[in-house]
Protein backbone atom coordinates (compact mmCIF):
# COMPACT_ATOMS: atom_id res chain seq x y z
CA UNK A 1 0.00 0.00 0.00
CA UNK A 2 1.13 3.47 -0.81
CA UNK A 3 -0.01 7.18 0.08
CA UNK A 4 -1.55 7.42 -3.36
CA UNK A 5 -3.57 4.14 -2.92
CA UNK A 6 -6.52 6.85 -1.96
CA UNK A 7 -9.77 6.13 0.06
CA UNK A 8 -12.78 7.90 0.54
CA UNK A 9 -13.64 9.45 3.09
CA UNK A 10 -17.21 8.74 4.73
CA UNK A 11 -19.90 8.58 2.78
CA UNK A 12 -18.69 11.60 0.20
CA UNK A 13 -16.73 11.10 -2.67
CA UNK A 14 -13.05 12.78 -0.74
CA UNK A 15 -10.63 11.04 -2.22
CA UNK A 16 -7.73 11.21 0.80
CA UNK A 17 -4.33 9.06 1.55
CA UNK A 18 -4.76 6.57 3.62
CA UNK A 19 -2.04 8.24 6.25
CA UNK A 20 -2.96 12.11 6.82
CA UNK A 21 -0.18 14.23 8.10
CA UNK A 22 -0.60 16.17 10.96
CA UNK A 23 0.35 19.51 11.73
CA UNK A 24 0.34 20.04 14.84
CA UNK A 25 4.24 19.78 15.28
CA UNK A 26 4.65 22.43 12.44
CA UNK A 27 6.95 25.35 14.26
CA UNK A 28 8.49 25.51 17.33
CA UNK A 29 6.16 28.45 19.52
CA UNK A 30 4.73 25.40 22.00
CA UNK A 31 8.16 24.91 23.14
CA UNK A 32 8.34 21.60 20.75
CA UNK A 33 8.12 20.92 17.65
CA UNK A 34 9.48 21.27 13.96
CA UNK A 35 11.16 24.19 12.84
CA UNK A 36 9.57 26.21 9.52
CA UNK A 37 12.28 24.30 7.25
CA UNK A 38 11.93 21.14 8.54
CA UNK A 39 7.82 21.16 8.58
CA UNK A 40 7.93 22.21 5.06
CA UNK A 41 10.84 19.47 4.13
CA UNK A 42 8.35 16.98 5.85
CA UNK A 43 5.17 18.07 3.42
CA UNK A 44 7.03 17.87 0.04
CA UNK A 45 8.16 14.05 1.75
CA UNK A 46 4.80 13.39 2.26
CA UNK A 47 3.49 15.24 -1.29
CA UNK A 48 6.31 13.60 -3.30
CA UNK A 49 4.90 10.58 -2.29
CA UNK A 50 1.62 11.31 -3.16
CA UNK A 51 -0.22 12.26 0.08
CA UNK A 52 -3.07 14.41 0.06
CA UNK A 53 -4.18 15.34 2.87
CA UNK A 54 -2.92 17.28 5.56
CA UNK A 55 -4.31 18.25 9.08
CA UNK A 56 -4.29 21.41 11.09
CA UNK A 57 -6.36 23.74 13.48
CA UNK A 58 -6.35 26.92 14.27
CA UNK A 59 -4.60 26.81 18.04
CA UNK A 60 -1.78 24.48 16.57
CA UNK A 61 1.45 26.62 17.85
CA UNK A 62 -0.46 29.89 18.28
CA UNK A 63 -1.64 29.77 14.58
CA UNK A 64 1.89 29.34 13.53
CA UNK A 65 1.43 26.30 11.67
CA UNK A 66 -1.71 27.43 9.86
CA UNK A 67 1.05 30.09 8.69
CA UNK A 68 3.00 27.38 7.68
CA UNK A 69 1.33 25.21 5.37
CA UNK A 70 -0.11 28.89 3.99
CA UNK A 71 3.14 30.10 2.92
CA UNK A 72 4.71 26.09 1.60
CA UNK A 73 1.06 25.27 -0.08
CA UNK A 74 -1.60 28.00 0.55
CA UNK A 75 -0.40 30.77 -1.53
CA UNK A 76 0.71 28.67 -4.79
CA UNK A 77 -2.62 28.13 -6.54
CA UNK A 78 -1.81 24.71 -8.38
CA UNK A 79 -0.15 23.00 -5.27
CA UNK A 80 -3.29 24.14 -3.48
CA UNK A 81 -5.47 22.72 -5.33
CA UNK A 82 -4.08 19.33 -5.54
CA UNK A 83 -3.97 18.83 -1.69
CA UNK A 84 -6.88 18.44 0.78
CA UNK A 85 -6.30 20.51 3.35
CA UNK A 86 -8.46 19.94 7.22
CA UNK A 87 -8.35 22.34 10.03
CA UNK A 88 -10.17 23.07 12.90
CA UNK A 89 -12.18 25.55 14.92
CA UNK A 90 -13.09 26.01 18.80
CA UNK A 91 -9.87 26.70 20.24
CA UNK A 92 -9.94 30.50 21.83
CA UNK A 93 -7.03 32.64 19.63
CA UNK A 94 -8.41 35.76 21.93
CA UNK A 95 -7.85 35.03 25.37
CA UNK A 96 -10.58 37.17 27.84
CA UNK A 97 -13.03 37.10 24.93
CA UNK A 98 -15.59 34.39 25.85
CA UNK A 99 -17.07 34.43 22.48
CA UNK A 100 -13.66 34.03 20.51
CA UNK A 101 -14.30 30.07 21.06
CA UNK A 102 -16.29 27.12 20.69
CA UNK A 103 -18.93 25.78 18.60
CA UNK A 104 -21.60 29.36 18.27
CA UNK A 105 -21.83 30.73 14.72
CA UNK A 106 -19.91 33.88 16.14
CA UNK A 107 -16.78 32.28 16.90
CA UNK A 108 -16.69 29.76 14.17
CA UNK A 109 -17.63 32.33 11.57
CA UNK A 110 -14.52 33.95 12.89
CA UNK A 111 -11.85 31.55 13.06
CA UNK A 112 -12.76 30.30 9.67
CA UNK A 113 -11.85 33.87 8.25
CA UNK A 114 -8.87 34.12 10.35
CA UNK A 115 -7.58 30.55 9.04
CA UNK A 116 -8.62 31.05 5.52
CA UNK A 117 -6.00 34.44 6.01
CA UNK A 118 -3.37 32.20 7.72
CA UNK A 119 -3.24 29.47 5.08
CA UNK A 120 -3.50 32.20 2.51
CA UNK A 121 -6.55 29.95 0.74
CA UNK A 122 -10.00 30.56 -0.41
CA UNK A 123 -11.55 27.57 0.85
CA UNK A 124 -10.91 24.99 3.07
CA UNK A 125 -11.58 21.27 2.16
CA UNK A 126 -12.54 19.88 5.92
CA UNK A 127 -13.56 21.66 8.31
CA UNK A 128 -13.71 20.18 12.02
CA UNK A 129 -15.69 21.16 15.08
CA UNK A 130 -12.81 20.44 17.42
CA UNK A 131 -14.48 19.32 20.43
CA UNK A 132 -18.18 19.50 21.95
CA UNK A 133 -18.96 23.16 23.13
CA UNK A 134 -21.31 22.46 26.38
CA UNK A 135 -22.60 25.68 25.79
CA UNK A 136 -23.69 25.83 22.11
CA UNK A 137 -26.98 23.75 20.65
CA UNK A 138 -25.56 21.29 18.15
CA UNK A 139 -28.34 22.81 16.02
CA UNK A 140 -26.69 26.40 15.82
CA UNK A 141 -23.05 24.52 14.60
CA UNK A 142 -24.43 22.45 12.28
CA UNK A 143 -26.77 25.16 10.28
CA UNK A 144 -23.66 27.68 10.72
CA UNK A 145 -21.26 24.84 9.31
CA UNK A 146 -23.73 24.08 6.49
CA UNK A 147 -24.12 27.77 5.37
CA UNK A 148 -20.57 28.09 5.06
CA UNK A 149 -20.42 25.38 2.47
CA UNK A 150 -23.14 26.92 0.70
CA UNK A 151 -21.24 30.00 1.01
CA UNK A 152 -18.32 27.87 -0.72
CA UNK A 153 -15.76 28.38 2.50
CA UNK A 154 -15.75 25.08 2.96
CA UNK A 155 -16.04 21.51 1.21
CA UNK A 156 -16.61 18.74 4.12
CA UNK A 157 -17.66 18.74 7.80
CA UNK A 158 -16.07 16.68 10.30
CA UNK A 159 -16.18 16.76 14.16
CA UNK A 160 -13.38 15.93 16.61
CA UNK A 161 -13.44 14.90 20.70
CA UNK A 162 -17.70 14.70 20.28
CA UNK A 163 -19.19 12.20 22.22
CA UNK A 164 -21.42 9.14 19.99
CA UNK A 165 -24.74 10.74 20.69
CA UNK A 166 -23.92 14.27 19.75
CA UNK A 167 -22.66 12.79 16.33
CA UNK A 168 -25.46 10.85 15.52
CA UNK A 169 -27.99 13.36 16.90
CA UNK A 170 -26.33 15.92 14.67
CA UNK A 171 -25.72 13.65 11.55
CA UNK A 172 -29.88 12.90 11.48
CA UNK A 173 -30.42 16.37 11.93
CA UNK A 174 -28.19 17.31 8.86
CA UNK A 175 -30.44 14.12 6.84
CA UNK A 176 -33.82 15.52 8.11
CA UNK A 177 -32.81 19.61 7.11
CA UNK A 178 -30.78 18.90 4.06
CA UNK A 179 -27.88 19.88 5.51
CA UNK A 180 -24.24 19.22 4.76
CA UNK A 181 -23.80 15.95 6.89
CA UNK A 182 -20.51 14.98 8.89
CA UNK A 183 -18.24 12.82 6.66
CA UNK A 184 -15.53 12.09 9.52
CA UNK A 185 -15.04 11.75 13.16
CA UNK A 186 -11.43 12.25 14.98
CA UNK A 187 -11.01 10.45 18.13
CA UNK A 188 -7.97 9.39 19.62
CA UNK A 189 -7.66 5.78 19.04
CA UNK A 190 -4.32 3.07 19.42
CA UNK A 191 -3.98 0.06 20.95
CA UNK A 192 -3.46 1.67 24.36
CA UNK A 193 -6.95 3.82 24.17
CA UNK A 194 -9.84 1.56 22.25
CA UNK A 195 -12.38 2.38 24.51
CA UNK A 196 -13.94 4.26 21.24
CA UNK A 197 -15.02 0.98 19.95
CA UNK A 198 -17.74 0.62 22.51
CA UNK A 199 -19.74 3.86 20.91
CA UNK A 200 -17.98 6.29 18.89
CA UNK A 201 -16.88 3.83 16.31
CA UNK A 202 -19.94 1.69 15.30
CA UNK A 203 -21.56 5.09 15.57
CA UNK A 204 -19.28 6.33 12.40
CA UNK A 205 -19.63 3.10 10.38
CA UNK A 206 -23.47 2.95 10.55
CA UNK A 207 -23.74 7.22 10.61
CA UNK A 208 -21.63 7.37 7.21
CA UNK A 209 -18.74 8.86 8.74
CA UNK A 210 -14.91 7.80 8.39
CA UNK A 211 -13.13 7.43 11.13
CA UNK A 212 -9.56 8.96 11.60
CA UNK A 213 -7.47 8.36 14.70
CA UNK A 214 -5.15 10.62 16.63
CA UNK A 215 -2.47 10.06 18.53
CA UNK A 216 -2.43 6.28 16.82
CA UNK A 217 0.86 5.87 18.79
CA UNK A 218 -0.07 7.31 21.89
CA UNK A 219 2.02 10.00 22.37
CA UNK A 220 5.03 8.12 21.37
CA UNK A 221 4.25 5.14 23.95
CA UNK A 222 3.62 2.93 21.33
CA UNK A 223 7.42 4.01 19.36
CA UNK A 224 9.35 0.98 21.05
CA UNK A 225 11.06 3.74 23.51
CA UNK A 226 9.34 2.86 26.63
CA UNK A 227 9.83 -0.47 27.52
CA UNK A 228 10.22 -2.64 31.07
CA UNK A 229 13.60 -1.85 30.98
CA UNK A 230 13.18 1.80 30.39
CA UNK A 231 10.35 2.58 31.56
CA UNK A 232 11.09 6.90 31.23
CA UNK A 233 12.06 6.55 27.61
CA UNK A 234 14.06 9.51 26.25
CA UNK A 235 14.23 10.89 29.60
CA UNK A 236 13.05 14.48 28.38
CA UNK A 237 9.59 16.49 29.82
CA UNK A 238 7.73 14.59 26.94
CA UNK A 239 9.14 11.35 28.31
CA UNK A 240 8.35 11.98 31.24
CA UNK A 241 4.14 12.61 30.86
CA UNK A 242 4.26 9.65 29.00
CA UNK A 243 5.88 7.51 31.28
CA UNK A 244 3.24 8.37 34.15
CA UNK A 245 0.66 6.64 31.90
CA UNK A 246 2.22 3.62 31.31
CA UNK A 247 0.94 0.69 33.80
CA UNK A 248 1.62 -2.81 34.01
CA UNK A 249 -1.41 -3.83 31.09
CA UNK A 250 0.69 -1.00 28.94
CA UNK A 251 3.85 -2.79 29.06
CA UNK A 252 1.95 -6.02 28.32
CA UNK A 253 1.10 -4.61 25.00
CA UNK A 254 4.13 -2.82 24.33
CA UNK A 255 5.63 -6.19 24.73
CA UNK A 256 3.65 -7.96 22.23
CA UNK A 257 4.02 -4.71 20.36
CA UNK A 258 7.90 -5.31 19.93
CA UNK A 259 7.52 -8.98 19.70
CA UNK A 260 5.73 -8.34 16.48
CA UNK A 261 7.92 -5.42 15.31
CA UNK A 262 10.70 -8.08 15.46
CA UNK A 263 8.90 -11.21 13.73
CA UNK A 264 8.89 -9.43 10.71
CA UNK A 265 11.30 -6.87 10.56
CA UNK A 266 9.38 -3.63 10.94
CA UNK A 267 9.66 -1.41 13.75
CA UNK A 268 7.26 -1.08 16.73
CA UNK A 269 5.76 3.00 15.54
CA UNK A 270 4.97 0.48 12.40
CA UNK A 271 3.08 -2.24 13.31
CA UNK A 272 0.96 -0.36 15.97
CA UNK A 273 0.33 2.04 13.15
CA UNK A 274 -0.46 -1.03 11.35
CA UNK A 275 -2.94 -2.16 13.63
CA UNK A 276 -5.15 0.60 13.87
CA UNK A 277 -4.96 0.79 10.50
CA UNK A 278 -7.00 -2.27 9.92
CA UNK A 279 -9.23 -1.56 12.24
CA UNK A 280 -12.98 -1.70 11.20
CA UNK A 281 -14.16 2.19 10.34
CA UNK A 282 -10.54 3.10 10.17
CA UNK A 283 -10.05 5.54 7.20
CA UNK A 284 -6.74 7.67 7.53
CA UNK A 285 -4.87 7.64 10.74
CA UNK A 286 -2.92 11.23 11.61
CA UNK A 287 0.61 10.93 11.56
CA UNK A 288 2.91 13.47 13.18
CA UNK A 289 5.85 14.16 13.74
CA UNK A 290 9.18 16.27 14.82
CA UNK A 291 11.72 14.89 12.71
CA UNK A 292 12.32 13.50 8.79
CA UNK A 293 13.45 10.17 10.22
CA UNK A 294 10.16 9.68 12.23
CA UNK A 295 8.02 10.65 9.25
CA UNK A 296 10.02 8.36 7.75
CA UNK A 297 9.53 5.15 9.68
CA UNK A 298 5.38 6.58 10.03
CA UNK A 299 5.09 5.98 6.38
CA UNK A 300 7.22 2.88 6.35
CA UNK A 301 3.55 1.49 7.90
CA UNK A 302 1.95 1.38 4.94
CA UNK A 303 4.40 -1.76 3.92
CA UNK A 304 3.45 -3.89 7.02
CA UNK A 305 1.01 -6.44 6.63
CA UNK A 306 -0.13 -8.35 10.38
CA UNK A 307 -1.05 -11.91 9.98
CA UNK A 308 -4.26 -12.62 11.46
CA UNK A 309 -2.51 -14.42 14.52
CA UNK A 310 -0.05 -11.37 14.76
CA UNK A 311 -3.71 -8.89 14.94
CA UNK A 312 -5.49 -11.24 17.51
CA UNK A 313 -2.31 -11.30 19.79
CA UNK A 314 -2.48 -7.53 19.67
CA UNK A 315 -5.89 -7.25 20.20
CA UNK A 316 -6.31 -9.94 23.35
CA UNK A 317 -3.68 -7.73 24.94
CA UNK A 318 -4.84 -4.85 24.65
CA UNK A 319 -8.70 -5.01 25.01
CA UNK A 320 -10.29 -2.38 26.17
CA UNK A 321 -12.95 -2.79 29.37
CA UNK A 322 -16.28 -1.08 28.00
CA UNK A 323 -18.64 0.83 30.22
CA UNK A 324 -22.06 -0.67 30.53
CA UNK A 325 -23.88 -1.68 28.81
CA UNK A 326 -21.66 -3.50 26.43
CA UNK A 327 -20.88 -6.22 28.51
CA UNK A 328 -24.13 -6.95 29.56
CA UNK A 329 -25.48 -6.73 26.24
CA UNK A 330 -22.89 -9.85 25.19
CA UNK A 331 -24.09 -11.72 28.07
CA UNK A 332 -27.67 -11.36 26.50
CA UNK A 333 -26.82 -13.20 23.67
CA UNK A 334 -27.47 -16.47 25.07
CA UNK A 335 -31.09 -14.58 26.31
CA UNK A 336 -31.87 -13.36 22.94
CA UNK A 337 -30.49 -16.59 20.06
CA UNK A 338 -31.88 -19.45 22.40
CA UNK A 339 -28.77 -21.63 21.66
CA UNK A 340 -28.34 -20.69 17.75
CA UNK A 341 -25.73 -18.84 15.75
CA UNK A 342 -26.79 -16.07 13.87
CA UNK A 343 -24.07 -13.70 12.05
CA UNK A 344 -21.16 -15.91 12.91
CA UNK A 345 -22.13 -15.52 16.72
CA UNK A 346 -22.42 -18.68 18.47
CA UNK A 347 -24.20 -19.04 22.02
CA UNK A 348 -25.47 -22.15 24.55
CA UNK A 349 -28.86 -22.27 25.79
CA UNK A 350 -29.46 -19.72 28.08
CA UNK A 351 -29.48 -21.67 31.70
CA UNK A 352 -32.76 -20.30 32.36
CA UNK A 353 -34.25 -20.48 29.21
CA UNK A 354 -37.90 -22.52 29.17
CA UNK A 355 -37.80 -25.98 28.49
CA UNK A 356 -39.55 -26.49 25.08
Amino acid sequence: MSLDRYITLGRSGLRVSPLCLGAMTFGEDWGFGADVDTSKRMMDIYMDRGGNFIDGANIYTKGHSEQIIGEHIGRHGARRDRVVIATKFFGNMHPGDPNAGGGHRKSMMTALDESLDRLQTDYIDLYWLHAMDPHTPIEETMRALDEAVRAGKIRYIGFSDVPAWICSQAQTMADFRGWSPVIAIQIEYSLLERTVEGDLTPMAMEMGMGVMPWSPLKGGALSGKYTRQNPGGAGDGRSSWISKKLDDKAFNVIDVLIDTAKQIGATPAQVALAWVQAQPGVASSVIGARKIDQLEDNLGALDVRLSAEQLAKLNEASKPTLPFPHDFLKASAANMQGGTTINGVETERWHLSPDG
